[in-house]
């Protein structure tokens, strides 16, 4: 298994490290209800082709608050692992559960770019894992913060993708019908222009009927 080989829902796992409100409050280089549209759109991804994932927070009760409500919804049975290290590598908790998804392919997004990403980022790559980190599912306190920490990423070895990436590489093929309406309401859901162009195809080609919210 290399970085050269795509992603796919059997070999992948994504991991979201703590996507909580202190932590977005420190955001600048997105937009950060983008931020949390494209978070939410890349667990649902996930949740659509069964791939493991593994949810971690920092010091929820005493400084975080807990994780945006709307990326726990996704995966409701999922319980968050908690930490108080700003480095998830340095959790064995956080790593023993990582290992138990058998994936080599550690899809990671975080808050922050330069801290919660960067540390554990670079320390799975010394422990011989692949690593893809979702840059518009990851935020930094910079646009130059959270640029310069993705430089570093890179630089040992990470590779930077982003959460539409991620899906249509899972999806790859239009003629797999057995995930492709998913696919499609997710993309009209979360992915702005893409999405309306879909709905605007489906009407005026495809003549489908109006839709209902």
């Amino acid at each position: 298994m290399s970085i050269r080989e795509l992603i796919d829902p059997s070999n992948s796992t994504l991991i979201f490290i703590d996507h909580q409100p202190q932590m977005a409050f420190g955001v600048t280089n997105i937009d950060r209800q983008t931020l949390k549209n494209n978070t939410v759109a890349l667990a649902k991804a996930g949740k659509i082709f069964n791939v493991p994932v593994v949810y971690t927070s920092v010091e929820t009760k005493s400084f975080s608050g807990y994780i945006w409500p709307e990326l726990l919804a996704v995966h409701p049975d999922v319980k968050p692992i908690e930490r108080t290290s700003m480095n998830s590598w340095e959790d064995a908790k956080f790593v023993e559960a990582v290992k138990a998804t058998g994936r080599k392919k550690l899809i990671i997004s975080a808050l922050w770019t330069e801290v919660c990403l960067t540390f554990p980022a670079l320390m799975a790559l010394e422990a011989g894992y692949e690593v893809y980190v979702v840059t518009d599912t990851s935020g930094g306190t910079s646009v130059d913060a959270h640029e310069r920490a993705i430089d570093r990423m890179v630089q040992a070895g990470a590779v930077p993708v982003t959460w539409q990436q991620v899906l249509l590489e899972y999806q790859r093929d239009w003629s797999r019908k057995g995930t492709y309406d998913a696919v499609m309401d997710l993309v009209r859901e979360h992915c702005g222009a893409y999405g309306m162009g879909v709905d605007y195809a489906y009407t005026m080609v495809h003549g489908a009927p109006e839709r209902k919210a």
